[in-house]
């Protein structure tokens, strides 16, 4: 039974940051190894801060954790130093919690019942709790493969190798299904792999994971585009010959772009993405990335989990300034609960450990302009204030400047990270006869099936672009439809529908 005072005797805390003169000259994590036997003691009492809620939204999906994380029970189990058990609890639910603990924003946490009020302390630290379990796990060999008594006798294909195919593949491997893993890149764990920085999440822990999934069975093929002509490539008539089911977590990649804005064609203007990916690959031991931030100053257009990365990035590789530009209102710092009703993901300002290490970041300001010299090279930006305005009746935002004054800032590289438009063109598609929908993703009915016999679809393919929770917990619920599908009834969990959106308040 948990503690109902902790919360009261243990004042909240997470896990120290490695100091920022010696972190941003590195690409390890930012936060200190979390299975310190000091850092293991003050989880144990995060832990207690745990009330066991007769109702704990923390895990209500919808609003909560999208796994439907079983978090009183390994808090519990936590705090009692059972690490083992708490593993179990864990993994019960969450094929990669080594993933989200690092990676997550946790709306969990948003929707603790301790994040009512700042009288409590605040939210307890599940985060810091689930990574601690499953470094312990891993530290304490608690992890290991779990292979298939059985097998059916069926055979998939997952196209693609990020977390939702990832976790769809585990899910069938352990049903007794015959997986095939296909990637177009040459390493596997899309976005993963090459769109989270290390200092993020080290890839280590990403191959750690693949090789137990390869022990339970699962097949991987890289440098296959499914659907292609090429030798490596498998074409749509062998995909549908070779496999009984087939499940697309082909991601959505798409990067948004601004091809109107004066200047984009200039040299040095580039999507996030094409920062980001040669720079992991750097990192991965490969060719130096052509578009480093060395001696540069940058400027970063967007406000999210991308344009953070790109800001630490850019730190990492030796940037002379950085600056993050923002179109909306700076978000206040704590929850308005009128606005935004506990427990939905609250509108407030979100400051990454990035932002604390040097540069600014600056909001209601968009670039009116990209300026050049004469070799076709972008020198500056002009920037002017400005107000986002909603159409009440279509739901558009329209970019309003609301000021004559203009502001021109050094720039030498700029990176757009305004967002993803959903799944980029490839031959698969078209081979299957699918078609996207009008946000650019792959539509399916409630079982996560497409109009395809036999082709499912999960992840942000289906959902677009979103959180690496709902990729697992989609990857989840469409194994279970596909284990259905191939045997008729199926064991495996659902954590969410189809259908299911996370509950978050507009800006």
């Amino acid at each position: 039974m948990a503690d109902p005072r902790g919360f009261l005797t243990y004042a909240r805390a997470d896990v120290p940051k490695r100091p920022i003169s010696e972190r941003v000259h590195d690409w390890r994590e930012v936060y200190l190894d979390h299975t310190d036997s000091r850092q293991v003691s003050q989880t144990r009492d995060q832990a207690a801060r745990c009330m066991d809620c007769g109702i704990p939204f923390c895990h209500s999906r919808s609003a909560g954790c999208p796994l439907g994380n079983l978090i009183p029970e390994w808090n519990d189990l936590a705090r009692r130093g059972d690490w083992a058990r708490a593993s179990d609890r864990l993994h019960a639910t969450n094929n990669f919690p080594e993933f989200t603990g690092r990676l997550c924003p946790a709306p969990c946490e948003t929707a603790c019942v301790l994040a009512l009020t700042p009288d409590a302390g605040g939210a307890v630290a599940i985060k810091r709790v689930e990574q601690t379990i499953a470094d312990l796990a891993w530290e304490h060999d608690l992890v290991m493969p779990k292979r298939p008594g059985l097998t059916s006798g069926k055979r998939v294909a997952v196209v693609g190798s990020g977390p939702a195919g990832l976790a769809a593949a585990q899910q069938l491997t352990r049903a007794g299904h015959q997986v095939t893993v296909f990637e177009r890149d040459d390493r596997l764990g899309g976005l993963l792999r090459y769109g989270i920085p290390e200092f993020k999440m080290r890839k280590a822990l990403l191959n750690r994971r693949l090789a137990q999934l390869r022990a339970e069975g699962t097949r991987f093929v890289t440098l296959c585009e499914v659907g292609g002509s090429a030798r490596r490539d498998l074409s749509v008539r062998r995909l549908r010959a070779d496999f009984d089911a087939v499940v697309l977590a082909v991601g959505a990649l798409t990067g948004r772009d601004a091809p109107e804005l004066p200047g984009r064609e200039l040299a040095g203007v580039h999507l996030a993405m094409e920062h980001l990916v040669p720079a992991n690959r750097e990192c991965e031991g490969d060719a130096p990335t052509p578009i480093s931030a060395r001696g540069r100053h940058v400027v970063i257009i967007g406000g999210g989990d991308t344009a953070a990365d790109c800001y630490g990035t850019a730190i990492r590789q030796g940037a002379l300034s950085v600056h993050q530009l923002d179109q909306y209102p700076r978000p206040p710092d704590t929850p308005d609960w009128a606005r935004s009703p506990w427990p939905t993901w609250p509108w407030i300002l979100r400051t990454y450990p990035v932002h604390e290490e040097t540069g600014q970041r600056r909001f209601e300001v968009a670039v009116e302009r990209f300026v050049g010299d004469g070799n076709d090279r972008v020198t500056s930006v002009v920037l002017r204030r400005v107000r986002v305005e909603k159409d009440a009746v279509s739901g558009r935002r329209e970019v309003v400047p609301v000021s004559e004054d203009r502001t021109e800032l050094p720039c030498d590289l700029a990176l757009l990270a305004i967002g993803f438009t959903g799944v980029a063109d490839m031959p698969l598609l078209e081979g299957l006869g699918l078609t996207r929908a009008s946000n650019g993703t792959l539509s399916c009915g409630p079982d996560w099936a497409t109009d395809v016999p036999g082709v499912f679809v999960c992840g942000d393919a289906h959902r677009g672009a979103s959180l690496v929770v709902w990729a697992i917990a989609e990857g989840r619920a469409a194994a279970h439809s596909v284990d259905a599908y191939l045997t008729g009834a199926s064991t495996l969990p659902a954590p969410v529908t189809a259908c299911a959106r996370e509950w978050r308040a507009g800006r």
